[in-house]
C-alpha cells in the first residue's frame, strides 16, 4: 500500500502548546451538550427527514434534557427552513431551550437564515467558514487574508440582521488543520466584533471536522486556544469532533480536559462518513464515573428506537450502552463472574464485573444480561434457571448440564432462550423422574420405610430405603448428594430435589420438583436411575 503518499500531521499544521496541562485535569461536571442530529446529522441522511420526523427528533431531544438544539440549515433546503418555522410558529419550544440555525458566510443565505428564525426568543445563529489551507485553496480559491475579510463581512451581516435575543456562534471548519494562529485571528475579531460579554458570550466552536491525528493533538490545539483566546470569560469554547479515525469520543473527552465547554455531536454518533462523535457515550460515559451527564437516558430503548425511525438507520447491537447486546454475555467466563456480581450486590456502589453501569439504570432488565449459546458456560446457564425458574443448581449439576446444552447448542447452532434451557433442563432430569423404565408404582415411606410396586424395605431414612428396595431389583444405587429448597416464596411452592447417584458404578444426575419435598426428593433419585438406563452419557 503506497503508505508514503500521506503525511503525518506534524507536516501539515503546526501544534505550538507546550507545557500542557490538559494530561492532569478530571472531567467533573458535564460540558453543555448540543445535539446537531437535526442539521449535520440530516445531512448525512440518504433520506432526509420531513418535518413530522423532525419533530418527533425535537420532542425527545428537549424530552431528554437537551438545552441548546441545532435545528437546520434553513438556507439549505425549503424542508429545513419550513421546520424551523413550524417550531416559530407553533410556539412551543420549551422556555429554557434555545434553538441554533446553521449558515455559510454568504449574505444572501444569512438573510433567509434571519428569516426563518424570526418569532423565536431564544436563537443562536451559526455561522461558518472552511479556514484550512488546502480547503482555501481547492474550495474556496481564496488567500488566507481573503477568507478573514469574507468571514468579518458575513459576520457583520449577521451582527445587523439579528435581533437583541439572538446570540452568534463561529466554525472555523476544518479547525484542526488550520494554522493556529489563523484560527486565533479570526476568532479574537469576531468575539470584538459581536461585541461579545460574560451575559451575552459568543460561541467559537473548533472542529475536527475530518479527523487526522490522535486525540492528544486535538486536545492541545484546544488547550492552546483556550489559553490564548481574548475575552475569554466572554466566549463559550466549542467541539466539534468527527470520527473519521474512529477516536472521535477520545478527542471530545480530552478536549473537555483541556477546556472545552461545550460539545456538539449526534446521538448513536451518526453523521457524514463516519459519523459526528456520539453524545450517548459520551454522556454515559460520565455517568460511569459518578458524574450527572444532565441528560436522561432511562429508557434508552425508546431513545434507539425514536432515532432509528427518524434516520431510517439502524443502532449497531455492540453499539456502547444503546446496543441490543451490549449487556449480554455469551462467554461462559463473563457469564460466571456476572452471575456472582449481580448476587453478590446490594445496592451502594455499583461493582459488578463486565457491567460498566447497572442495565436497570438505561431501562434494561437483567433477563437479557446473560444469554446462552454453544459459547457460554455453567454459570450463565444456571443464572437463567434460577432468575425464570427458581432452580439453584448445584455446582456439579450445572457442570454436567452445561455439557447437554453443549451438545444441544453445538447441534442446532443457535442460542437457546430461558425457555428451551427449561425444556432441556425437564427432559433431561425431570421427566425420567417420572417416565422410564424403572416405574416405583404406587408408593408410601415414613421417617425409616419405603414401599412401593418393586417391594418395601427399612433404612436410616427414606431415601436409604428407597436404595434399598432398587438394590433388591438388581439396581445398585448409592446418593452421593442431595439438596432440595423451594422455588418460589409462600407456603404452596413447590420444592426442587437433585440427587447425584452412583448407579451400577457410574455416577447419574437427577432432579424432581413437586410441592412435596419428599415426592420431588424420590423423584430426583428416580430419575438418575432411569437415566442410567437409557441411552445418555453418564456425568464425567
Amino acid at each position: 500500500m503506497p503508505y508514503r503518499k500521506y503525511r503525518p500531521i506534524e507536516e501539515r499544521v503546526e501544534v505550538p502548546l507546550t507545557g500542557r496541562r490538559w494530561p492532569a485535569n478530571r472531567i467533573e461536571a458535564a460540558p453543555l451538550w448540543v445535539p446537531v442530529d437535526l442539521r449535520d446529522g440530516n445531512q448525512a441522511l440518504a433520506e432526509p427527514m420531513d418535518t413530522p420526523r423532525k419533530r418527533r427528533m425535537f420532542d425527545l431531544l428537549t424530552g431528554m434534557g437537551y438545552k441548546e438544539i441545532e435545528v437546520g440549515y434553513p438556507s439549505a433546503s425549503q424542508t429545513d427552513y419550513d421546520f424551523v418555522r413550524h417550531l416559530a410558529e407553533k410556539g412551543d419550544v420549551p422556555d429554557d431551550v434555545t434553538v441554533v440555525v446553521f449558515t455559510p458566510a454568504r449574505r444572501d443565505l444569512i438573510e433567509r437564515t434571519i428569516a426563518s428564525i424570526e418569532g423565536l426568543p431564544r436563537t443562536v445563529v451559526h455561522l461558518y467558514t472552511a479556514t484550512a489551507p488546502v480547503w482555501r485553496e481547492v474550495v474556496l480559491g481564496r488567500g488566507r487574508d481573503e477568507v478573514h475579510a469574507m468571514i468579518r463581512k458575513a459576520a457583520a451581516s449577521v451582527a445587523r440582521l439579528a435581533s437583541d435575543s439572538t446570540r452568534f456562534q463561529f466554525s472555523p471548519e476544518v479547525f484542526n488543520l488550520t494554522e493556529p494562529d489563523f484560527v486565533l485571528e479570526i476568532c479574537d475579531g469576531l468575539t470584538e466584533l459581536w461585541d461579545a460579554s460574560p451575559d451575552r458570550p459568543v460561541i467559537h466552536n473548533l472542529p475536527a471536522t475530518v479527523e487526522a491525528a490522535t486525540p492528544n493533538v486535538y486536545a492541545d490545539q484546544i488547550e492552546y486556544m483556550h489559553r490564548n483566546l481574548s475575552r475569554r470569560d466572554s466566549v463559550i469554547l466549542s467541539v466539534h469532533p468527527h470520527n473519521d479515525r474512529g477516536t472521535g469520543v477520545a478527542c471530545a473527552e480530552l478536549a473537555v480536559l483541556a477546556g472545552a465547554q461545550r460539545v456538539e455531536g449526534c446521538l448513536f454518533g451518526n453523521g457524514e462518513r463516519t459519523g459526528n462523535v456520539d453524545l450517548v457515550t459520551l454522556a454515559l460515559n460520565l455517568y460511569a464515573q459518578g458524574v450527572d451527564p444532565m441528560i436522561d437516558f432511562s429508557d434508552i430503548d425508546r431513545v434507539r428506537e425514536v432515532v432509528e425511525h427518524c434516520n431510517r438507520l439502524p443502532v449497531h447491537p455492540r453499539h456502547p450502552y444503546g446496543g441490543d447486546l451490549v449487556y449480554t454475555a455469551f462467554s461462559g467466563t463473563h457469564q460466571d463472574a456476572i452471575s456472582k456480581g449481580l448476587a453478590r450486590h446490594a445496592g451502594g456502589h455499583w461493582e459488578v464485573p463486565y457491567l460498566p453501569i447497572d442495565p436497570a439504570d438505561v431501562g434494561r432488565t437483567y433477563e437479557a444480561v446473560i444469554r446462552v449459546n454453544s459459547q457460554s458456560g455453567k454459570g450463565g446457564i444456571a443464572h437463567l434457571l434460577k432468575t425464570g425458574y427458581g432452580l439453584d443448581l448445584p455446582a456439579r449439576l450445572r457442570a454436567d448440564f452445561s455439557q447437554v446444552v453443549q451438545r444441544a447448542t453445538d447441534a442446532s447452532g443457535r442460542e437457546a432462550t430461558p425457555e428451551d434451557l427449561w425444556e432441556l433442563f425437564t427432559a433431561t432430569y425431570l421427566t425420567p423422574g417420572h417416565v422410564g423404565k424403572v416405574d416405583l408404582g404406587a408408593w408410601s415411606a415414613t421417617h425409616d420405610t419405603f414401599t412401593c410396586a418393586l417391594g418395601g424395605a427399612s433404612g436410616t431414612g427414606p431415601l436409604d430405603a428407597l436404595t434399598r428396595v432398587l438394590a433388591r431389583a438388581g439396581i445398585e444405587v448409592e446418593i452421593l448428594g442431595h439438596t432440595e429448597h423451594a422455588t418460589t416464596t409462600g407456603q404452596d411452592s413447590p420444592a426442587a430435589a437433585y440427587a447425584e447417584c452412583r448407579v451400577n458404578g457410574a455416577t447419574w444426575w437427577g432432579a424432581g420438583q413437586d410441592t412435596c419435598v419428599l415426592t420431588a426428593s424420590v423423584r430426583a433419585v428416580l430419575s438418575a436411575v432411569n437415566r442410567s438406563l437409557a441411552p445418555v452419557r453418564p456425568s464425567p
